[in-house]
C-alpha cells in the first residue's frame, strides 16, 4: 500500500502582481522604516493636489510619480496562469508595484484554529511550536460565527497584529454536531503585510476542512516568510503615523493597506451619512470607540480602519502630546483587562455585553446609532448646519471625481484617496488656525475664526472647548452665546 503524502500543491501565497513589460522601470525609493511596514519620510518627487472641504472647485487628486499604475493584483498559479482576483482585493492604485511590495516579510507565527464540541474554541497546529497564543483562539473565531460560512478578521495579540479567516463546513459526523469549523490565521508584527496573504490563507481554511490535519503548506509558508525579528524591541504597537502632504501618494494610507473592497470607505460615509462628522470629531478628540456588529465581521475590521483614517493630521508637531488612535480591530471579552488602560482606541465586538460595560467605552456604535453615556459628549452627537455643509461639499467633490472618472477617463486618482485627503486637509485647517491664534499677540478665538475653519460657531462650542483641552492649545474661546438661532 501506497502511503499518500499530506502534501496538497503549494499555494502562490503572495498577491503580487507580475511586472509589465511595457513599462518602464521605477526609479530607486528609499526603504521601508525597519518593523513598521510603512515608508518612511524621505524625499518624494510626487506633487500631490489638495483636496479642500471648503471650495467649490473640480477635484484633482494626486499624481504618483514614476509608474504608479492602477491594477488589481493578481496571482500566478502552478501552471503559470494568472488569475485576477475580485474587487475586494484591489490595492491602492496610487502606489506603484515597487512602493506596494517593498515592505519585508514579518511573519512571526501561522496558526490554525478549530471547534470542537467538547472543548469549544483550540488552537489545533501552529509554528513556532513554543508561541504564546493564549487568546488567538477567540479572536481568530469570532462569537456567532457558527451562524455564517465564511468570514475574515483582524486583530491585536500583545505587540502584534493577525488575520484569520475563517469558514464553517457542514459534515455527516455526530461528534462534529454537523458542522466542522477552522480558521486559518498569520501574526505580524505591522499589519500593513497582513493583506498579501489573504487568499492564501482563504484557500489553506478550506483544504483544512477538507483535509484536517495537513499541514505541509502551512509549513512551507512559515519557513518562507518567518520574521528574523531584533533580540529585543520596545513591545509598542504600530498605530497610525502621521503623514506628510509631501510623501503622501506614494504612502496612501499605509497604516491600512490590508485588502479591502473597492469603494471600502465610500461605503463606510455612505452607511453613516451625515454622522460621519460625528464620528470624525469624536476620532480627532482620541476617544475610545467601539462598533458592535454580529458577524460576519471582516466588514467591521473595514470600519475601524476608516475611523483611523479620519483624525490623521500632517502639520507638524501637531497631537504629539495626545494619545495615538490604537486600532484594535475585533476585540472580545478577553481583551477586557488590556482596554481598561487605553486612553484612545478604535475596536470592533460581536458581543453585546460590552455596550453594559461603560467604563471601557466613550462612544458606541450600534450599526448606525451612535451614542455615547458621557454627558459632556453628548452635544456632539448632534449634526448642525456647519456639518450638513461639510457633507455636501464631501458629496459633491466625490460626484465630481466620478464625472471625472466616466468622461475623461481619468484612472489616477480613486474615491479612497480623496476621503482621506478631504478630512486631512480638514483637519490641517482647524489646527493650522489654531496654531496661528496662541502665537498671536491676542490668543483669542472668534467667531470668525471659528466659520474660518468650516465649523459652527454655536454648534461646535463644546467640540472646540474638548480640543483645546485635549491638545493643550492656550487659546481663549470667546463665542457669544445666542439666545436664539
Amino acid at each position: 500500500m501506497v502511503e499518500q503524502s499530506d502534501r496538497a500543491p503549494l499555494l502562490d501565497w503572495e498577491e503580487i502582481p507580475p511586472p509589465d513589460p511595457n513599462q518602464a522601470a521605477p526609479p530607486p525609493q528609499p526603504p521601508t522604516a525597519a518593523g513598521t511596514g510603512w515608508s518612511s519620510p524621505a524625499e518624494d518627487t510626487a506633487t500631490p493636489a489638495t483636496l479642500s472641504p471648503t471650495d467649490n472647485k473640480a477635484v484633482t487628486a494626486v499624481v504618483p510619480s514614476g509608474d504608479g499604475s492602477p491594477g488589481r493584483p493578481r496571482t500566478t498559479d502552478p501552471s503559470g496562469h494568472r488569475r485576477d482576483h475580485p474587487d475586494r482585493n484591489v490595492l491602492f492604485p496610487v502606489l506603484s508595484v515597487r512602493d506596494q511590495w517593498e515592505e519585508k516579510d514579518q511573519i512571526v507565527a501561522v496558526f490554525v484554529v478549530t471547534f470542537d464540541t467538547r472543548s469549544g474554541n483550540m488552537v489545533e497546529w501552529c509554528l513556532p511550536h513554543d508561541i504564546n497564543l493564549d487568546g488567538v483562539e477567540f479572536k481568530s473565531m469570532a462569537s456567532g460565527s457558527h451562524r455564517i460560512t465564511n468570514d475574515f478578521i483582524y486583530f491585536r495579540k500583545g505587540c502584534y497584529f493577525g488575520l484569520a479567516c475563517f469558514a464553517n463546513m457542514p459534515v455527516e459526523s455526530e461528534l462534529e454536531r454537523g458542522a466542522r469549523m477552522k480558521s486559518v490565521g498569520i501574526l505580524s508584527p505591522s499589519y500593513t503585510l497582513l493583506y498579501r496573504y489573504m487568499h492564501f490563507l482563504e484557500n489553506q481554511v478550506r483544504h483544512q476542512l477538507q483535509c484536517p490535519g495537513q499541514y505541509s503548506p502551512l509549513e512551507a509558508f512559515y519557513e518562507d516568510k518567518k520574521a528574523v525579528l531584533p533580540p529585543t524591541g520596545n513591545g509598542l504597537v504600530t498605530a497610525c503615523p502621521t503623514w506628510s502632504v509631501t510623501n503622501i501618494n506614494r504612502c496612501m494610507h499605509p497604516e491600512m493597506k490590508i485588502t479591502h473592497p473597492a469603494g471600502c470607505m465610500s461605503q463606510f460615509i455612505q452607511f453613516f451619512g451625515e454622522h460621519i462628522m460625528v464620528l470624525w470629531k469624536f476620532a480627532l478628540l482620541r476617544k475610545r470607540l467601539l462598533i458592535f456588529s454580529p458577524p460576519p465581521v471582516g466588514v467591521v475590521c473595514y470600519r475601524v480602519y476608516c475611523l483611523c483614517c479620519l483624525a490623521n493630521v500632517s502639520l507638524p508637531g501637531i497631537g504629539v502630546s495626545v494619545p495615538e488612535l490604537r486600532p484594535f480591530f475585533y476585540i472580545n471579552i478577553a481583551d477586557i483587562t488590556a482596554l481598561e488602560t487605553e486612553l484612545s482606541y478604535v475596536a470592533c465586538t460581536t458581543e453585546k455585553i460590552f455596550e453594559e460595560k461603560k467604563e471601557l467605552y466613550d462612544v458606541y456604535i450600534d450599526n448606525q446609532n451612535v451614542k455615547t453615556h458621557r454627558s459632556y459628549l453628548q452635544p456632539l452627537l448632534r449634526v448642525n448646519a456647519a456639518d450638513k455643509e461639510k457633507y455636501r461639499k464631501l458629496t459633491e467633490q466625490r460626484q465630481m471625481l466620478m464625472y471625472s472618472q466616466e468622461v475623461d477617463g481619468d484612472c489616477t486618482s480613486n474615491e479612497e484617496d480623496l476621503f482621506i485627503l478631504f478630512f486631512m486637509e480638514l483637519n490641517n485647517r482647524i489646527f493650522q488656525t489654531l496654531s496661528e491664534v496662541a502665537g498671536s499677540a491676542d490668543p483669542t478665538l472668534t467667531t470668525e475664526h471659528v466659520r474660518a475653519m468650516g465649523l459652527d460657531p454655536q454648534g461646535d462650542r463644546s467640540f472646540l472647548a474638548d480640543l483645546l483641552e485635549v491638545y493643550g492649545i492656550d487659546i481663549t474661546l470667546v463665542i457669544d452665546n445666542l439666545c436664539c438661532p
